[in-house]
């Protein structure tokens, strides 16, 4: 029989996975004539109360005409899509393409008439909106602008799903059936609709992964060591408050335990649900774990296995098969060779992962995709003292592995809304979608926020990577114009994260620096000077400084409006009279608990104790109280001294709930009855209105930290203001529009020449100024006629373009005379007419070449690029870049984000040149490719700013065929 994906006709671009309501997951794909027997079972398990909602009367059964009509589509103007788990059909969704009088009917009509069935198990879910959602980007490409749909009143659920989805829309009542119309295009409703359903349901998806009720290590030992034992061993002795299963087909069939744990040769022999298997067996293994676990309803899976695409193609096809496996059965995958998760709340305390105790819990969420760069963290974040900052504590921790399923973009969905994480830390080794990753992170850094670590190199063997072509600064400036607080190694990461965990952001660059030492005191000035804060000059209290010297001194740092945050110095002190270490710490947490709003830092040579004094108040959790957790399966009562997450922006990061240490990691010998977890060692609590106060070895590491968390205040202020993209009321879109389909039908990409691109440039309002061509000294003369006098002489060929510096331009001829003279100069210099390609343009008011630029890159999205032309943007890569579409704030944070940008504002003397203007270009050329994804490239240069108004000398502007799907399309999970 032949398959559906063998049929050249079968869209195989509308397949997708998608996240359902509840976290599970399902397959969407067309129906196609071998789905007969799916159809029949399927609507055998519908009640006779859902087919009395679809087809308006009672119908027990389809008949063969039924299922031949619902089997076979042609995909344009009747087509069928169904929602699949376990290859079998929950859900489907139709259409079919009628004319005015509501018959079938083809194109040119644009009206269609849909209708849905949703087995009664899986309503509830979702289904059906993730449904209409893929109908309609089908039905859009199609060319079907309109859904009719009629339903019963009492089918109230239905109802809800067309009138929920944002979609401007009518509805009528006739015969006692509602009509209801609606367009397809996507409003800005429709869109916030969708973009608040995938994020419930891959938060969702996550929180089943990060707080299961039961969990299976599949691959345990029988005997000590290995790492599915110890991933056992972990997570029992981190006191993980649900059920825990230890499984291995290679059991005796006699035995019930290992360790204390239940002990099963099959995930199908455990009796209750699963909700999350760790899977640690040899790769070739895994297949037959991942069955018995979707047979048996296991939610998700933590796969810890190795062997798959970092090992090469091989293992590349099987880490593809083990994902549609998977996906099959609903179930998400965190990994393969993950190193584990963590969960430190209360009611959940898992660590499912190898690392060897459970981290102190804390307000700062951590993902990596290395797990030595996790252990690495989780050390940094866990370790009292150290030279670092002293102690803290993670919420979760997400080891994503070759993330083939689970990635950075799911874990920040989950962290969005999560009340224990109030600090995001991402190592991304690579990152499979920009375009997604920096719309998640604009959200997400306005309520927290977001410090990455992103790797500039290539991606990791394992991690399939969406091709882009923009270089990494580039890249990397997006992310820091999406409010990401973007670092160079995982130090700065710690370093930034902690002071955001601890301090509220400062309200600006102005920074007080006060210590018992000068020269310490100078190189933190000097820091704050190189990082672009403004330091005010160091008060030096001597290194007789007391304690109430500090104290007296911080207050009246923090009292001054001129000042945003203090960086307190400490060296050792000399004499009888020095303070001791937790004398120091408590004078100063006293002085900053006065003037909550204000950061404090310290910067300490020498002073172990007083890190470890001030880590008795700067973890992101209060010390342990010394009692052991409970029992496994016991009631633990939620914490109910933490209220919800604090605004970073005002005041101090609230301390977490109580956690433990976690127990020894010795294992238990066999048949043994297992040891207690330990109870963690008693810290001296620290008092309730103790500032937290993060100290720093290094006055460099306290700067940099201290100057990321003042550019992200300022993100976070603006933020607030975006901005707006303009309406133009020159602007014609659908005659540009016409424009470009008539281009495109010539062929699948090109370049447009000179006249199609000033015809389709002038449409949004952008002139370019005429050159005419000048193949011969008379064709020149004739031009500068035309154009009138004085004129100037270019040669395009591709290596004199754009090239003054090496004479390829004669500029300000006058009359003909010089324009011959010019002509012959060229000629004689570079070569023959025809291999200069000469042109003759009106000369335009002087004033500053400048470059704009616009592309849409594969992975980025529409990016707007500007610099100043020549040298400055070439040799120095002085560009600044925003995502399309660019704001009227943004159009003027991009003229004046350039290094070089001084000269457009009367540099030295010069005259200011017309920015507004310039301004105004930019938001044109933004809302042009914004309005028009087939404009995949956009070049004008050079763009002559003058002191009123300014020229655009030349323009290139390519143009595609827009991709089938892009991030405004329906939900759908990615496929690598």
């Amino acid at each position: 029989m032949q398959s559906a994906s063998d049929r050249p006709e079968y869209p195989a671009h509308w397949e997708a996975d998608v996240v359902l309501r509840d976290g599970g997951t399902a397959r969407i794909r067309p129906i196609t004539v071998d789905d007969a027997e799916r159809l029949v079972s399927f609507y055998e398990q519908v009640s006779d109360e859902s087919k009395y909602y679809r087809f308006f009367a009672p119908y027990p059964r389809l008949s063969a005409k039924d299922v031949h009509r619902f089997t076979h589509h042609d995909f344009v103007d009747r087509v069928g899509l169904a929602a699949t788990v376990g290859g079998e059909f929950i859900a489907t969704v139709r259409y079919d393409r009628i004319g005015a009088d509501g018959m079938a009917a083809s194109a040119p009509a644009d009206e269609a008439e849909v209708a849905f069935l949703v087995q009664d198990a899986h309503q509830g879910r979702g289904v059906a909106s993730a449904l209409l959602e893929h109908i309609a980007a089908v039905a859009r490409e199609r060319g079907i602008r309109r859904f009719a749909a009629e339903v019963l009143p009492a089918n109230t659920k239905m109802i809800k799903v067309f009138t929920d989805a944002g979609y401007t829309q009518k509805r009528s009542f006739e015969d006692g059936v509602v009509r209801l119309e609606f367009d397809l295009e996507p409003t800005e409703r429709s869109l916030a609709v969708q973009r608040a359903r995938e994020q419930r349901a891959e938060a969702r998806s996550v929180r089943r992964l990060l707080a299961p009720g039961s969990v299976a290590v599949i691959g345990t030992g029988r005997t000590p060591g290995g790492v599915g034992r110890g991933l056992l061993r972990n997570i029992r002795a981190s006191g993980f408050t649900g059920r825990l299963h230890a499984v291995n087909k290679a059991f005796p069939d006699d035995l019930r335990e290992l360790d204390g744990v239940p002990a099963h040769r099959s995930v199908r022999d455990i009796d209750g649900p699963v909700d999350l298997a760790v899977v640690a067996v040899p790769a070739e293994h895994v297949p037959e774990a991942v069955t018995e676990c979707g047979a048996h309803g296991v939610q998700g899976l933590v796969v810890v296995s190795a062997g798959y695409a970092e090992s090469g193609p091989e293992g590349r096809e099987r880490q593809r098969a083990l994902v549609r496996q998977a996906r099959a059965y609903g179930m998400r995958i965190i990994g393969p060779n993950s190193f584990g998760v963590i969960n430190t709340s209360p009611e959940v305390l898992l660590n499912a992962s190898l690392a060897p105790e459970l981290p102190r819990a804390g307000r700062i969420g951590l993902f990596t995709q290395s797990g030595a760069i996790g252990t690495a963290l989780l050390s940094r974040l866990h370790r009292r003292g150290g030279g670092v900052t002293g102690v803290t504590g993670v919420s979760t921790f997400v080891s994503a592995g070759n993330r083939a399923d689970v990635s950075g973009n799911d874990v920040l969905q989950y962290w969005y809304d999560d009340p224990d994480t109030d600090v995001v830390l991402m190592y991304l080794e690579s990152i499979g979608n920009p375009r997604k990753f920096t719309r998640l992170s604009r959200r997400t850094a306005v309520a927290k926020p977001l410090v990455v670590v992103q790797g500039a190199g290539s991606a990791p063997q394992g991690h399939a990577v969406r091709a882009t072509r923009l270089p990494h600064t580039t890249v990397s400036a997006l992310l820091r114009q999406a409010g990401v607080i973007r670092v160079d190694t995982i130090t700065e990461l710690v370093d930034t994260g902690l002071l955001l965990a601890r301090q509220p952001l400062p309200r600006g660059p102005k920074v007080a620096i006060l210590g018992n030492s000068e020269s310490l005191g100078v190189l933190t000035y000097d820091a704050c000077l190189s990082a672009g804060l403004r330091p005010q000059p160091p008060r030096d209290l001597t290194t007789q400084a007391s304690a109430d010297d500090f104290h007296a001194a911080l207050s009246r740092a923090l009292a001054d409006d001129t000042c945003d945050a203090v960086v307190v110095t400490a060296i050792p002190a000399i004499g009888e009279s020095s303070p001791g270490d937790a004398e120091l710490a408590e004078a100063l947490r006293s002085a900053a608990a006065a003037v909550p709003t204000k950061p404090v830092l310290v910067v300490h040579v020498e002073l172990g104790g007083l890190a470890e004094a001030l880590s008795a108040a700067t973890s992101t959790a209060p010390q342990a109280t010394g009692s052991a957790p409970p029992a496994r399966g016991a009631t633990r009562a939620p914490d109910t001294t933490t209220g919800p997450p604090a605004e970073p922006a005002a005041v101090p990061t609230p301390a977490a709930t109580t956690a433990t240490t976690g127990p020894s990691t010795a294992a238990a010998a066999p048949g043994s009855q297992p040891p207690a977890p330990q109870a963690p060692t008693p810290q001296p609590p620290a008092p309730e209105d103790s500032r937290l106060i993060p100290a720093y070895p290094a006055a460099e590491r306290a700067v940099r930290a201290l100057a990321e968390a003042v550019r992200y205040g300022q993100w976070r202020r603006d933020a607030a203001d975006p901005g707006r993209v303009p309406e133009y009321e020159d602007i014609d879109e659908k005659g540009a529009a016409r424009l470009i389909d008539g281009l495109l039908a010539r062929g699948q990409g090109l370049t447009l020449g000179p006249d199609d691109a000033c015809e389709l440039l002038g449409r949004y309002g952008i002139r370019v100024r005429r050159a005419l061509p000048a193949p011969t000294p008379d064709d020149a003369a004739r031009a500068a006629r035309d154009l009138g006098y004085p004129v100037a002489l270019k040669a395009t060929a591709p290596h004199l373009r754009h090239r003054a510096d090496l004479g390829g331009v004669r500029l300000d001829l006058a009359d003909e005379e010089q324009l011959r003279r010019a002509y012959a100069e060229l000629t004689g210099l570079f070569g023959k007419p025809e291999e200069l390609r000469p042109v003759v343009q009106g000369m335009a008011p002087r004033g500053v070449d400048t470059v704009v630029r616009a592309v849409i890159d594969p992975a980025a999205g529409a990016v707007l690029s500007f610099g100043l032309a020549g040298a400055a943007s070439q040799l120095l890569d002085d560009m600044a870049h925003r995502l399309v579409p660019v704001t009227d704030r943004d159009a003027t944070s991009l003229v004046r984000s350039i290094r070089t940008a001084p000269l457009l504002f009367g540099w030295r003397g010069s005259t200011p040149v017309d920015t507004p203007a310039l301004e105004d270009l930019l938001l044109r050329l933004s809302r042009l490719v914004d309005d028009h994804p087939e404009v995949v490239a956009v070049t004008l240069e050079p763009v002559v700013v003058a002191p009123h108004g300014l020229s655009v000398l030349d323009a290139s502007v390519r143009l595609a065929p827009p991709p089938a799907r892009d991030d405004l399309g329906p939900r759908t999970l990615p496929v690598y």
